[in-house]
Formats: structure tokens, C-alpha cells, sequence
């Protein structure tokens, strides 16, 4: 039996999304800029997927624009907005834990002579506001935070930023990657007060390929591309109806359960703390996690890849931190100061309402299996 833990790299496809896709593939397959009555009926359709989109983020449809991905989107959003503000100043504020998809654009720039402000966590994976406040220029033209963090679950405090930014009267815009929280936890654009905010298709139940760009009302953008004009001008391409239409198909299926889904896994996840407590008492919690969906752990003295192998080769599935580091440390845990034999034996375990407490049940069995049949370099 398969144990499946690692809902933070990516979901399995909704019926719901699978099916949508496959009639917009093999029923509503007509280009929407074409002018003929099926194609006209197919755009119909795009923009009122669009809708459902923008109707989950309590957006404007017109604000949505849809991209392949949440790392197209972050990475649009970062380089746009430095554009944007190229005249007024080159300072960029963030933060050390944030997804790669915006560390490594952010880092391009810094090499190309913009400065940049790393805020760090304390050891839970918090940045408080008053860091953001204290970062802000009169040259800050772009401060980039994510509102739940990928690896330890830890909520930012995105909307304090926007807050802060307001107060300042710096120029500088906000952007926010919300792939992981997306469906995970309420919010909205506005309460967050964000200019930019990335989604991902494939955290929620849609295939992967498929993701968004909340872009203000009002923001005006360079496109990321030249083309035809779809998406309003900025992102040129025919549109991937498929995507889309399994995108917002997932999208209206994740928010007709949300609230007992948050219920769940939250209550998933504190059962999970527990059972690994009572398993293995010399397991330490990095991050209990702030969203319902992720916490850390890690057990000193045992390598995570070691035990990602182990746990594996009995059929259960989950990551030593984000599946985009491949294989790589990671840079989160790293930023929080732990001790390396805590930062060697760092484990992201992260649920869906799917899971069960079997699953758990069973993490907990195969971790003390591995603490019995592994070796620990602090025996």
C-alpha cells in the first residue's frame, strides 16, 4: 500500500479537472481567436473560466492572466515590476526562504547591479513585520513575499508588508507567490493588498502546466512575450483550453469543500505531530507549520535523503524540502540557523484532505524502522 506524503511538490488530477480537460480537448477544441461559432462558444468558455479563477482569488476577471506555471508567474511578475520602477530605484526587499522561482530571478538581478534586501527567519521560519518596515527605501521599487512558505508551512506576513509599504510611501510594488496558498488557507488579493500574486494549477488538483498572474487593477506591466495578443496583450500564445478549463474546474471543486477540507488537514496534521511524538521521542519538530497542510521534522543524526530512500522502499512518499532543490540542501532549513544534525535529518511532510491517518500511522512505523536499521552518526 502506497503512502502518499508529499502533496507540497505536487497533486494528483481531480476527476473534475481530468474531465473538463478531456471535453475541452476533444469537444471544445476550436481556437478561441478564431471568429467562427465554435470558436466563439470556446472563448465564452475561457473567460468564464477565468472568472471562476478570479472569483477564488476575490479578483476582477480581467485581473487574471494565465501563465504555464506559478515559476512563469513569479518570474514575470519580478522582472515587470523592476522595469516598471527602473526610474524611480533598483532596491528589491525578500526573503531568505523563499520558493526558488523567486530567489533565483531576484539573484539574476542582483548581479546585474540592483540591491537587494534578504530578510531572515527566526528559528520557526517567521519574518516579523517590523523587518519589512525597516527594509523600506525611497528607492524600493519591489518587495516579494510568500504567503506560506513550502517547506515549514510557516505563514508571512504579507498583508502587514502591503501595510507597511502604504505607510512608507515608497514606490515599491508588492508581489506575493501564493502557490502554497492557494485553497490552503482564506485570503484574498485585496485583504492581502498585493499588486502581483502567482498561482499554480498542479498544488490543487489540476495537471501541471497550468498557472496565473494577479495582476491590479490598473498595473501597467511590460508582456511577458510578443505575439498575437491573447491574454489581454501580455501573454501572447494560444490559450491551453485544456488547462485552463481543468485549472478552474479544480478550482471550483477546491472551493465547494475548502472549509472542511482546512478542518481536516489540520486536524491530519496535529495527529500526525502526535503519532511521531509518541513514535520516536527523539524526532524534534522544526516547524509545527502555520497552514494546515505542512510541517517539518527531522531526526538528528540520520541523513534525509537516507530516510526519503528508506521510507520509499516501503511506500511512503514524501521530501527532505522542496522537490525543486533536487537533491540539493535546502536553503530554508539553512536559513534558520538549526544545527546540522538537525538541518541532515530534515523531513516536509505535507498533506491533503485525501490523507489518512493510516498514512501517518504509517510514517511514524516506517521512521522507527529506519532508527532501528539505519545508521546514526550521534550513536
Amino acid at each position: 500500500m502506497e503512502h502518499y506524503l508529499d502533496y507540497a511538490a505536487t497533486t494528483p488530477v481531480r476527476p473534475e479537472a481530468a474531465q473538463a480537460a478531456l471535453s475541452a480537448m476533444t469537444e471544445g477544441f476550436y481556437n478561441p481567436s478564431s471568429r467562427y461559432a465554435p470558436a466563439r462558444q470556446a472563448a465564452q468558455r475561457l473567460e468564464e473560466h477565468r472568472a471562476a479563477v478570479a472569483a477564488a482569488l476575490g479578483a476582477r476577471p480581467e485581473e487574471i492572466i494565465f501563465t504555464s506555471c506559478g515559476t512563469e508567474s513569479d518570474n514575470w511578475a519580478i522582472q515587470a515590476a523592476i522595469r516598471a520602477g527602473r526610474h524611480r530605484g533598483r532596491h528589491i526587499v525578500t526573503t531568505a526562504v523563499e520558493h526558488s522561482a523567486v530567489l533565483e530571478p531576484i539573484r539574476a538581478l542582483e548581479r546585474e547591479g540592483c540591491s537587494v534586501t534578504w530578510l531572515k527567519p527566526d528559528r520557526s521560519g517567521h519574518i516579523a513585520p517590523e523587518q519589512v518596515a525597516a527594509a523600506l527605501r525611497e528607492d524600493t521599487v519591489l518587495v516579494s513575499m510568500m504567503l506560506v512558505n513550502n517547506e515549514v508551512g510557516t505563514l508571512l506576513p504579507v498583508a502587514e508588508a502591503a501595510r507597511a509599504i502604504r505607510e512608507s510611501g515608497c514606490p515599491a510594488l508588492l508581489h506575493c507567490d501564493a502557490v502554497q496558498g492557494f485553497l490552503k488557507v482564506p485570503f484574498t488579493a485585496k485583504e492581502l493588498g498585493v499588486d502581483l500574486l502567482s498561482i499554480s494549477g498542479h498544488k490543487i488538483g489540476a495537471p501541471k502546466g497550468i498557472g496565473a498572474l494577479y495582476l491590479r487593477r490598473g498595473l501597467k506591466l511590460s508582456p511577458l512575450m510578443l505575439g498575437g495578443g491573447q491574454e489581454s496583450g501580455l501573454r501572447p500564445g494560444t490559450e491551453p483550453t485544456a488547462q485552463i478549463a481543468a485549472f478552474a474546474a479544480a478550482v471550483r471543486a477546491g472551493q465547494a469543500t475548502l472549509s472542511q477540507d482546512l478542518t481536516a488537514m489540520a486536524e491530519l496534521k496535529e495527529y500526525g505531530l502526535r503519532v511521531l511524538a509518541a513514535a520516536l521521542p527523539q524526532l524534534k519538530v522544526i516547524s509545527p507549520g502555520d497552514a494546515p497542510h505542512i510541517f517539518a521534522v527531522t531526526l538528528p543524526g540520520y541523513k534525509s535523503e537516507v530516510l526519503v530512500r528508506f521510507l520509499s522502499d516501503r511506500g511512503i512518499y514524501l521530501s527532505s524540502g522542496s522537490a525543486c532543490h533536487r537533491g540539493k540542501p535546502s536553503h530554508v532549513f539553512a536559513a534558520l540557523g538549526l544545527p546540522k544534525p538537525w538541518l541532515d535529518g530534515a523531513l516536509r511532510i505535507s498533506l491533503s484532505p485525501r490523507t489518512t491517518r493510516a498514512d501517518l500511522d504509517a510514517l511514524a512505523e516506517g521512521l522507527a524502522a529506519a532508527r532501528e536499521q539505519l545508521f546514526s552518526t550521534l550513536s
